[in-house]
């Protein structure tokens, strides 16, 4: 793991966001007034002719992003995601998602990682939200390399995505010289033959640390990387679930409706074995500093670990 540097998913959003500026000039930037920490401030200092901030008003800059869409231009709307997703739901449900139009929905401040901006802005529902829409695109990358990959990959993508970001400085997993991504088609980061943990997002990096305190019990771990969660690698989930007989499932979200249920559901009607799903417990959050309020909520390689230990116990 290059775990040497550390960014947030945000910061590499907007320097990706500048970098197309004079690639596409069909590319327009919309923010809510939070350009500063979404990072899209980037973008509006090489184009501000094509960047437009709406305000505190998330439901109008979705209105405004499915008129530019469909004008032919390629909006990225971006705000936190308790707002882009919670607040502007039913105009991307109804203006973006019915009409599938070709919106980019790019959320950062997402999860538990939001710290001490406490309960109110720590949305950790937001990935449900979006996969009840029909047509809509998930993507939580996990680190610097992924995300400019992934905003590459969504500016070239017709059609609506919801890209998921996060606030806090995250470890690089990925090797720049040779990362691919490919939207849909999760990553096997690791192998392993008695249990498969999936993770999203910066659970990752959590997930190949989990990985090695088991090996170290004799546990061996396969990892994947599962950036995509809608359309979800089934055939990735179905394999892994063959080969290794249990599955355990990490990400920085509500374990309803996020991507351990995702997993389960592939599980249950491709490859039927025990899922153990790693995420916020149906609660909300609390304010505290990030890596603090990660390890209260059970979000840490040491948890992970655990819950896997527990059910591999089981499983023999």
């Amino acid at each position: 793991m290059a775990n040497s540097i550390k960014k947030a998913t945000r910061e590499s959003y907007g320097e990706a966001l500048a970098a197309l500026a004079d690639e596409n000039p069909d590319i327009v930037v919309l923010d809510a007034d939070l350009s500063k920490s979404t990072k899209t401030e980037l973008f509006q200092k090489k184009a501000p002719e094509r960047f437009f901030d709406c305000g505190i008003a998330e439901g109008n800059m979705i209105g405004i992003a499915a008129g530019l869409a469909a004008a032919g231009k390629i909006p990225f709307a971006s705000s936190f995601a308790m707002f882009a997703a919670g607040r502007a739901f039913e105009q991307i449900r109804n203006s973006v998602g019915y009409p599938h139009l070709n919106v980019k929905i790019c959320a950062t401040h997402a999860g538990i990682s939001v710290g001490e901006d406490g309960a109110t802005h720590q949305c950790c529902e937001d990935i449900g939200l979006m996969r009840t829409i029909p047509g809509m695109v998930v993507i939580s990358p996990a680190d610097d390399v992924e995300t400019r990959e992934a905003v590459k990959a969504i500016a070239a993508y017709d059609g609506p995505v919801y890209l998921r970001l996060g606030r806090l400085a995250v470890e690089r997993i990925n090797d720049p010289d040779t990362y691919r991504f490919e939207m849909g088609k999760g990553i096997q980061l690791r192998d392993g033959h008695d249990l498969t943990i999936i993770a999203t997002g910066l659970m990752v990096a959590k997930a190949l640390a989990a990985a090695d305190l088991l090996q170290e019990k004799g546990i061996s771990a396969r990892v994947i990387n599962m950036h995509t969660i809608k359309p979800l690698d089934q055939q990735l989930v179905a394999k892994a679930a063959q080969e290794t007989g249990l599955i355990v499932t990490a990400e920085e979200h509500s374990i309803i409706g996020g991507l351990g249920e995702a997993v389960c559901s592939a599980v249950c009607e491709l490859c039927p074995v025990p899922v153990v799903r790693v995420g916020v417990n149906d609660v909300f959050g609390s304010s505290g500093p990030a890596e603090k309020m990660l390890d209260l909520y059970g979000l840490s390689a040491e948890h992970i670990a655990q819950q896997a230990q527990l059910a591999w116990s089981r499983k023999k």
